[in-house]
């Protein structure tokens, strides 16, 4: 039986192509680079660049390139459920101290999109005290996540992270059905 080849990253694919090839993790890729400081992840003058290329033009080592071509094969060999909507760890905690300074604990989490933005859509975060009954519940780290029915195929297999680094803080979400994303990371498309 021939074995599955596995696709990787490497520091001779531009950033454009790394993208376009690994789609279902793009969001995860770009928020690890831009994370990192590398910000020519969201400027389309730069996509044509090599990885390497881009972060020694912004003054990383060659230490550095290789560290974060680990990190970005790190990120694809994670597994991910398509059948369910998660929270990581350290977005539910987040959400949880966010609950109790608000009076809110044991709340739920409303998580849904609408049309808008430059790409189509944008993803809603709420508090939601109790599901409305055409919502399907997620349950993820002990938090309830409520999804209005219709949103379910479009956010289903999402995973919704906190990040609190260089370039803001916030909750991010990754999304496998998302086609396309604006440069400022506020919109996608289907």
């Amino acid at each position: 039986m021939p074995q599955e080849t596995i696709q990787k990253i490497s520091k001779e694919m531009t950033i454009e192509e790394i993208f376009s090839r690994f789609p279902q993790k793009s969001q995860k890729l770009a928020q690890e680079m831009t994370s990192s400081g590398l910000n020519c992840v969201g400027c389309g003058a730069a996509v044509w660049e090599t990885l390497e290329a881009g972060m020694l033009s912004h003054g990383f080592s060659l230490e550095d390139v290789d560290d974060m071509v680990e990190r970005l094969n790190g990120i694809l060999s994670q597994e991910t459920d398509p059948t369910t909507i998660t929270l990581t760890p350290r977005a539910a905690n987040k959400y949880r101290q966010i609950l109790k300074e608000e009076g809110k604990e044991g709340w739920g989490l409303r998580f849904g999109d609408r049309a808008a933005g430059c790409s189509g859509f944008e993803y809603i975060l709420d508090y939601s005290e109790k599901a409305n009954s055409d919502d399907v519940v997620f349950v993820s780290e002990g938090i309830e996540i409520h999804v209005h029915e219709a949103d379910v195929s479009r956010l289903r297999g999402s995973e919704i992270d906190f990040v609190d680094g260089l370039n803001g803080a916030g909750f991010k979400i990754s999304n496998p059905n998302a086609k396309g994303s604006c440069g400022c990371g506020k919109s996608q498309s289907y």
